[in-house]
């Protein structure tokens, strides 16, 4: 481990010693790919040796979403999960209270949304080094992330965290890449682009897929990529996770900083010791998570609006619906009938491709 960790360091200080300019971007390119390879060996070491996953860290995904509270060590993480679910988490105005991962259940919009008190994150964990391994991999399966930052510490350590999760391939608020790339058994690399590119040419985009052991794609652009966008296709492990950067202790501040602050995109000024805009962060959740609600209607009877079905913004037919109630659903299923916005006349009868909206009503008629 530790001289992969040895690699990482000469690399990254090579980096910073090399000046960016087009004769240097074909030999960054290959530096920045070089390091995404030794990220992934720090992240899943080899099965040798013990180790383990850490106690405390193999918590159960349960619940419709999973939200991940990410931040340094007495920031106010701890008090936040305490006061927003009813779960007791150690709470102390040292460093490091908090050693495994407490989970606690906010009930909100008919929805269960678990929440994760992680372990306070020190410069250096995609590196290996505290708890951060185990932290940033709890991290990745989340469906929100929230970084939880002191606004009486500089606004840097925003920027330190976004670097530690980045460096494990967590990328925040970003959409995938908008490139093809396609392996082939022959032909070379193939380098065409809609757009003209001002970070890609076709030697950096070979000295990349050379690292990769790459000698024959099809590479497509259809906007200005990076060698960052590139390497994250090629790596295909990366996970995009909307954030909500939490700025806590607003209380300490002045009413002229909070101001500027509240500018700021993707942030939410909380108290959680005096419970100040728990509200308003628990609707900027709702927000992120962009989930859509189904409520089910059984024959004859009125809809059960106490109880939702929750699905993804991504996965909202007629089908995934089914699949969410129970996975022999779909073998009964002969159409559904549907009221709400995603209907066209009240009710709409559908099949198991219609797309349903957030607050739909929807009636499964089964096969005789």
């Amino acid at each position: 481990m530790s001289t992969v960790m040895q690699k990482i360091k000469d690399i990254e200080d090579e980096m910073a010693r090399t000046q960016k300019n087009k004769a240097t971007a074909h030999h960054l390119g290959l530096l920045k790919a070089k390091l995404a390879k030794l990220r992934r060996e720090l992240l899943a070491p080899s099965s040798k040796g013990g180790g383990g996953a850490g106690e405390g860290f193999d918590v159960t995904k349960s619940g419709d979403a999973r939200v991940g509270l990410v931040g340094f060590p007495s920031v106010g993480k701890s008090t936040l999960l305490n006061k927003l679910t009813g779960t007791f988490s150690e709470v102390a105005s040292y460093e490091f209270t908090t050693l495994t991962c407490i989970p606690g259940v906010i009930m909100y919009r008919g929805a269960k949304i678990q929440l994760l008190d992680l372990p306070g994150i020190i410069e250096g964990a995609k590196d290996g080094k505290g708890r951060g391994r185990q932290v940033i991999s709890t991290a990745r399966t989340c469906n929100v992330i929230l970084i939880v930052l002191d606004a009486i510490k500089p606004i840097t350590h925003k920027r330190l965290i976004e670097k530690e999760l980045e460096g494990f391939g967590i990328r925040l608020n970003k959409e995938p890449p908008n490139l093809s790339f396609r392996r082939k058994d022959k032909g070379g690399i193939n380098f065409t682009s809609t757009v003209t590119n001002t970070h890609l040419d076709l030697e950096t985009v070979k000295a990349i897929c050379s690292e990769y052991r790459i000698h024959n794609a099809d590479i497509n652009l259809k906007y200005d990529a990076t060698a960052d966008d590139l390497i994250d296709v090629i790596e295909g492990s990366r996970v995009y996770i909307p954030c909500i950067y939490v700025l806590n202790k607003i209380d300490q501040i002045t009413l002229e900083e909070l101001e500027i602050l509240d500018k700021l995109p993707h942030y939410c000024p909380i108290s959680a010791h005096l419970e100040w805009n728990l509200d308003g962060l628990l609707e900027k959740i709702w927000e992120y998570l962009n989930l859509t609600r189904i409520y089910t209607k059984p024959k004859g009877m009125n809809p059960d609006y106490n109880d939702p079905v929750i699905l993804s913004s991504k996965r909202t037919t007629v089908e995934d619906f089914c699949n969410q109630i129970h996975k022999d659903m779909l073998k009964q299923f002969k159409y559904a009938l549907v009221w709400g916005s995603s209907a066209k006349h009240k009710p709409q009868r559908v099949g198991k491709e219609h797309e349903l909206e957030d607050e739909d009503v929807v009636q499964i008629i089964k096969k005789v």
